[in-house]
């Protein structure tokens, strides 16, 4: 309906740069445009007598192409126009409503790969990846109910100077786990010499595999880590199409710093190779170290071509926290030298931190708040708060990480999180649980419903006309749009609990099962569409829609 309006809009006014969105407060219609204040700036005439001839154009069209769906429209403030949109139109809506609704085919042709979590081997999957993880998989999913031919990846650090620090703390070690040989490996390096010197020296026979010793044990560490990931991904409900590895991309990336020498590069200090990038705003990094190994920044110049090769896609796009900000500025300036076509396709999306009330994290200290560690704590939260509930293990698990998943998601991407443990897992309020269990609520009324024999049916509405509930869940195929044109999950994490809070004052003041009552048969209808809004959703979220709660 808002495309509808906005294409009216533009056939009268031949103006196309202006807003029609759903206005927040209710008395103001459905859906309210400012086009008649952009165009009395160019007309240099009053908004309100602008909006007044506009309202008499689209009146006309709307006689001409016999709609009916618009019911009043009015001038509001200093020129706003408010569109009230009839009874019949919202009940046609519903009807609309299965397990499809909200998807649409708007970018059926495009190609998009989605790239993130990106954990690095031999080291903590902290709650920074399960940050990562929750943003990268909603925005693919996001992308995917608009018709997008989608892969996911992840991009693993199997090499640098992080498995020289763990491998080093380990062959000194070797009863110690991975990541706690990593934070003492990266102590010892920051605090000792020698240390420092033995951990350079094994992260050029890591890079050339010229040990036989480091090959088995590095081998063997890279294995568990990838199993130990693997555990966690299927605790999350991602699936990746492809895992890449920056060992694949060392060679290739070093040769192009190489072949860029003297044009995009240049000689830095003791012999590294630097990208000047104060030409363009930015600063200067390293892409070949003093040593002449690849950095970070020079593999990131291979991978773009590598997944391109994998996958020919329309755009790329990397979801990392936003301390990478920065590097990815400069990263993404030196590949528009070398490859604009592959930069110009590449978004980088930073998203904030997830922090404990205790404070920030340190996988060099070992100070890390491992992510299953918090899935399980939250786990057991659950467990106590729902005691008299008897869950089993599966759905004490699916609602721990709904609550995990919505603390994440219902800020705006690049906002940091204190995660407040009480509030993630309150049935009651702002929170994945209340989702889950408003859910639950519309499904157990459905099972109710069907034991009294009475069928969903629209065909008969209350006299009284739709309520804000029908009007709300006839906005969420806009969400979707909104949500995955913005890059923003928490678009949708804020409808659907606004959504949930209408549905559960609904069920509070409305007997919606009555074999008496000859509207609870809208009323059913109405439940079962909620169900289904509120399920499409969660998956969006990627949050699991439990049976009980």
């Amino acid at each position: 309906m808002k495309d509808e309006i906005k294409r009216i809009l533009e056939k009268v006014t031949g103006e196309s740069d202006f807003l029609v969105e759903a206005p927040k407060e209710k008395t103001h219609g459905d859906y309210s445009s400012n086009v008649a204040l952009v165009l009395s700036k160019k007309l240099g005439k009053n908004p309100v007598e602008v909006a007044n001839e506009i309202i008499a154009q689209v009146n006309q069209v709307l006689i001409r192409e016999n709609k009916l769906m618009i019911e009043k429209i009015e001038v509001a403030g200093p020129g706003f126009i408010n569109f009230y949109l009839s009874n019949n139109f919202f009940v046609e809506q519903l009807k609309k409503v299965d397990k499809n609704f909200g998807k649409n085919q708007s970018l059926k042709n495009k190609k998009v790969i989605v790239e993130y979590t990106d954990p690095n081997i031999l080291k903590e999957f902290h709650i920074g990846h399960l940050m990562s993880n929750a943003i990268g998989e909603s925005i693919s999913r996001l992308f995917e109910f608009q018709g997008v031919k989608l892969k996911r990846v992840n991009y693993q650090g199997d090499v640098g100077m992080h498995i020289a620090k763990a491998v080093w703390g380990k062959l000194r070690n070797p009863d110690m786990a991975w990541a706690q040989a990593y934070a003492f490996g990266a102590n010892k390096y920051e605090e000792d010499e020698t240390a420092k010197k033995e951990v350079v020296g094994i992260n050029k026979k890591v890079f050339e595999k010229s040990d036989k010793e480091i090959n088995k044990l590095y081998d063997r560490g890279r294995k568990d880590s990838l199993a130990y990931f693997d555990t966690i991904y299927k605790k999350l409900g991602t699936d990746f199409d492809r895992l890449f590895f920056e060992s694949e991309v060392a060679d290739a990336g070093k040769k192009i710093v190489l072949d860029g020498l003297g044009k995009v590069f240049e000689k830095g200090e003791k012999g590294a190779i630097v990208f000047k990038g104060e030409a363009v705003g930015l600063h200067t990094r390293v892409f070949v170290n003093s040593e002449g190994l690849p950095t970070y920044e020079a593999k990131d110049l291979a991978l773009p071509e590598l997944k391109y090769k994998y996958f020919k896609y329309d755009a790329s796009v990397i979801i990392t926290a936003h301390e990478q900000n920065a590097y990815f500025d400069v990263m993404l300036a030196a590949l528009a030298k070398i490859k604009p076509a592959l930069a110009a396709k590449t978004k980088h999306i930073g998203h904030g931190m997830l922090r404990l009330p205790e404070g920030k994290m340190s996988s060099r200290t070992g100070k890390v708040v491992a992510a299953e560690s918090l899935i399980e704590k939250v786990k057991e939260m659950v467990r106590q708060k729902a005691a008299d509930k008897a869950l089993d293990d599966a759905t004490i698990e699916m609602i721990a990480i709904g609550a995990l998943k919505y603390s994440i998601l219902k800020q705006s991407v690049g906002s940091d999180i204190i995660f407040d443990f009480e509030k993630s897992i309150s049935f009651e309020g702002d929170s994945g649980p209340y989702l889950q269990y408003s859910y639950v609520r519309a499904v157990s009324v459905l099972v109710k419903a069907r034991a009294e024999k009475v069928k969903a049916s629209l065909k008969n509405p209350p006299t009284s006309g739709v309520g804000t509930l029908e009007k709300m869940m006839s906005h969420f195929p806009e969400m979707v749009e909104k949500a995955a044109a913005e890059y923003e999950p928490h678009v949708i994490t804020l409808y659907l609990t606004e959504l949930a809070r209408e549905f559960n004052n609904y069920y509070a003041n409305s007997k919606i099962v009555d074999r008496a009552d000859e509207f609870s048969p809208y009323k059913v209808a109405l439940t079962q569409a909620f169900s289904i809004i509120m399920k499409n959703g969660l998956w969006l979220l990627g949050i699991q829609a439990p049976d009980k709660m």
